[in-house]
């Protein structure tokens, strides 16, 4: 049983149909979402729905804590923060390489996308490794 363990996927265990933005949202909504929705990111869209970034409670923090960010937030649209690239991967990566690459990357969030390559269909975060992990070795 350990040894199938050892190979989950992130399609096991990934938040299926993430909430997704679009880039020309105001951040305002990417604000609201993340509050409504007790989440730190989102996946970025653009008008096709393919992936073109992320926004994070890290990347708002930074908008209130810069002055010139600040003082144009009611102008300032999610592509102006997001980090882009998203690292994203594929529902058949396994667990282990996604925590490698999100340690690699210093990222807390993987976008999961569909056969295309582009389309957000889940994400994992740091906190989802970390319940996996408990469910994996609780019981030692």
């Amino acid at each position: 049983m350990n040894e199938r363990k050892a190979g989950r996927t992130v399609g096991e265990i990934m938040t299926r149909d993430p909430i997704v933005v679009r880039a020309d949202a105001p951040l305002a909504e990417v604000a609201r979402l993340l509050d409504r929705h007790h989440i730190s990111g989102l996946p970025v869209v653009d008008g096709s729905g393919a992936l073109v970034g992320v926004v994070s409670h890290t990347d708002l923090l930074r908008a209130r804590a810069t002055e010139h960010l600040w003082a144009n937030w009611p102008g300032l649209a999610v592509r102006h923060l997001m980090t882009s690239p998203a690292l994203s991967v594929g529902a058949g990566t396994t667990i282990s390489e996604a925590a490698q690459l999100m340690e690699r990357e210093r990222v807390h969030r993987l976008v999961i996308v569909g056969e295309d390559g582009r389309t957000p269909i889940g994400i994992i975060s740091t906190a989802d490794l970390v319940h996996t992990m408990a469910e994996e070795h609780g019981h030692d």
